[in-house]
């Protein structure tokens, strides 16, 4: 009757035309996910028409208690802006009993999960499923995350695949990762993620907070968050971290069990935190800086211990350098630093070193690091060395009992080198070592030196704890000379060393290099040499020992000479069939030219090349058309390739799929079938992953269109 009490019977979410506007349509969720600071619109069915008169509000509520002093429970009454705390709601139009309203969040507004309830007078309407997923919008100008390209915004925040880049500075490669933030239940597990963080509600609103606190969720080390890191090699009762093809598995295991995933290394950790800042719509991307300091005590240097054969010693390098080393670069404003650091922040989820009691690492502005402004919050001394640090060679051997260091020679260009992402909009490589650092012997390099060396705590001064019988001289190492050794001076006798591979290498067959000692000068020379030939791991752990030379050669005037040193295969496949891991060849190289005191260090890091994996599948597809994808690899090595496992995942395509292939003999076929239903239009991306016992990643990717 026309005098009764207004109820609302339905409220319409219009997920279908409100998503395609807040760019949320392809989250896999039965709930309406939109952005903060941009309208969306709700219908809603009401038991008689709406009159000047009748009450009617909308309740946002968000957290445990709700509150309205707090801000968590907002009340939208379209006839007044009172209780809003900044949020807008309007009437666009109303016949009959049905009500169409249009809500505005402020660009600020706390994200996370809201509830919505309507309050008619004195009845409140619950739906039936009343969340509201409200996301970061780096399409709103007022939004600190607001990115103003949209080629940017459709590869940083809407890409679901891409690459991280692995292997060596000499050998890089792109590793196929598949971020899947718009898969089933990812979004979840971020809101999971934000509740476990205790993060205030005033905190939510800010992606400096989110960020730093998801850079901690993401490792399980003090809050049992998603991955759990391993570097040992073994990896019994977990997946080996250079088996994950992507995110989505790690982070639907962890939602299921609530228990950190096993296990992870760098590129993990990275790929993980891509895919939960883009799913919370903060831009973001991977990261890759090949030659990466680990320096452990903040003073610039990283210290490499040889013995006498050239060969790194495990047991003392407390500094390590690692071949590369992935973390993340995320997009905001920084309201909470002077101006000039908006933009690209590093943020880093491997747990390395704690900052304020925790493994979290950043937001650190990059134009910090490049400019040198290391005091500035978070971390930016750590990650300043990661991409600056020296590399001082040192001796080491034994003379009654004690140990005598000599040291060999400093490196001050070689860390922090092509740092890598992928491309916008392009499936390859961009370098962007430019925005860390400014070009090398550059006068802006020099004053940012200049400026990061001032900030950083004289603690290179102090002798190192780990090594307290270091004589005197060596553990006081004086900053400020720093900036003089940046350009390596040509030794007076102009004798130089170089290593060279020439061919390609793979497993089973002998490791091959040349050492060339090389007179540049007129003049004869006797120089000692001393090469030796390690296996290790991504982060510089010496797994083996191959082998060494130990020779004198004598150059004249203009000439070289080559020196060969040969690996054979028996030498090295028990070591690779050993550890779980990606492993690399390390040669490293120490002349010492008799009459002077001069001495050369030189490295190369060599990688293993393998067969490739084909795929069979048509260039196009239809929505919820099958389809076949077949995948065909030939072991093209020498040696068998025992324990291989394929694993495949194409998002919206089909779910990652594991093939125990058992042991591929040399010149065996396996070939493995899926049948894929495609869910979703657009590109799409198959990725495939191969491992066994000597072989640990063989990767490939191939791409389909699907249309309606």
């Amino acid at each position: 009757s026309p005098g009764s009490d207004l109820k609302v019977t339905k409220v319409d979410f219009l997920k279908s035309q409100n998503s395609v506007q807040h760019h949320t349509d392809a989250y896999n969720t039965s709930s309406l996910a939109v952005r903060r600071g941009q309208p969306f619109l709700l219908q809603l069915t009401l038991s008689r028409e709406l009159r000047a008169a009748d009450k009617l509000a909308l309740h946002f509520s968000i957290g445990q208690r709700p509150m309205k002093p707090a801000g968590t429970l907002l009340s939208l009454n379209p006839r007044s802006t009172r209780e809003g705390g900044g949020w807008q709601i309007t009437i666009v139009k109303s016949s009959g009993t049905e009500c169409m309203l249009s809500v505005t969040s402020t660009p600020d507004a706390a994200v996370g999960k809201y509830d919505l309830s309507v309050k008619t007078g004195s009845n409140i309407y619950k739906p039936e499923n009343n969340t509201v997923y409200l996301l970061f919008n780096p399409w709103c100008e007022g939004d600190v995350v607001f990115l103003s390209n949209e080629a940017e915004r459709k590869e940083y925040v809407l890409n679901d695949t891409g690459y991280i880049y692995v292997g060596s500075a000499y050998n890089i490669q792109g590793r196929p990762w598949n971020f899947g933030q718009f898969e089933e239940h990812i979004l979840d597990t971020c809101m999971y993620l934000l509740d476990k963080s205790k993060l205030k509600m005033s905190s939510r609103r800010d992606p400096v907070a989110v960020a730093r606190a998801m850079s901690a969720l993401v490792n399980a080390n003090d809050d049992s968050g998603v991955v759990l890191g391993n570097w040992s090699g073994k990896y019994q009762g977990g997946t080996s971290p250079t088996a994950w093809i992507g995110s989505v598995a790690i982070l639907q295991q962890y939602y299921k069990t609530k228990k950190p995933v096993s296990f992870g290394q760098c590129w993990v950790f990275s790929g993980v935190l891509t895919t939960v800042m883009r799913c919370l719509g903060i831009p973001a991307r991977s990261v890759s800086n090949f030659n990466s300091a680990h320096d452990t005590d903040e003073n610039l240097r990283v210290d490499i211990y040889l013995n006498e054969k050239g060969e790194k010693l495990k047991s003392m390098n407390a500094d390590s350098i690692w071949n590369f080393h992935v973390w993340n670069d995320v997009w905001m404003k920084r309201k909470d630093l002077p101006s000039g650091f908006d933009g690209w922040q590093a943020i880093d989820s491997t747990p390395q070193e704690q900052s304020q009691g925790i493994f979290q690492c950043g937001p650190s502005p990059v134009k910090a690091i490049q400019e040198g402004d290391v005091y500035l919050p978070f971390d930016c001394k750590f990650v300043y060395a990661e991409v600056n640090a020296d590399k001082v060679y040192w001796r080491v051997t034994e003379k009654n009992g004690r140990n005598k260091y000599v040291k060999l020679g400093v490196e001050s260009q070689s860390i922090g080198a092509n740092i890598s992402t992928k491309a916008v909009g392009q499936n390859r490589r961009e370098d962007i070592t430019r925005l860390y650092k400014f070009p090398e012997g550059s006068s802006e390099e020099r004053a940012s030196m200049q400026r990061a060396i001032s900030y950083l705590q004289p603690s290179g001064r102090m002798l190192r704890a780990h090594f307290a019988a270091v004589p005197m001289g060596v553990g006081h190492y004086n900053m400020d000379s720093r900036a003089t050794v940046q350009n390596e001076v040509v030794p007076k006798s102009g004798v130089q060393l170089e290593i060279t591979s020439e061919k390609s290498l793979s497993p089973g067959d002998p490791i091959e290099v040349a050492i060339i000692v090389k007179s540049t000068v007129a003049g004869s020379w006797t120089v000692n040499l001393a090469s030796s030939c390690q296996l290790q791991s991504y982060t510089g752990e010496v797994n083996a020992n191959l082998g060494y030379i130990k020779q004198t050669v004598k150059v004249e005037d203009k000439s070289e000479v080559r020196v060969p040193l040969k690996i054979m295969p028996d030498a090295y496949m028990k070591a690779l069939a050993s550890v779980d891991d990606e492993e690399h060849v390390q040669v490293t190289a120490i002349a010492e030219i008799e009459g002077t005191s001069e001495k050369l260090t030189k490295e190369l890091v060599l990688s293993f090349e393998y067969p490739p994996i084909q795929v069979q599948m048509p260039e196009t597809g239809k929505l919820n058309k099958d389809f076949t994808c077949a995948f065909i690899f030939k072991n093209k090595l020498n040696v068998p390739m025992d324990n291989c496992k394929l694993m495949v995942e194409g998002l919206g395509i089909f779910k990652m799929t594991t093939f125990e292939e058992g042991d591929i003999q040399p010149g065996r076929i396996i070939k493995s079938e899926v049948i894929c239903t495609p869910t979703r239009t657009g590109e799409k991306k198959i990725v495939a992953r191969l491992t066994s016992d000597q072989v640990k990643d063989i990767s490939v990717e191939k791409a389909i269109t699907i249309t309606h």
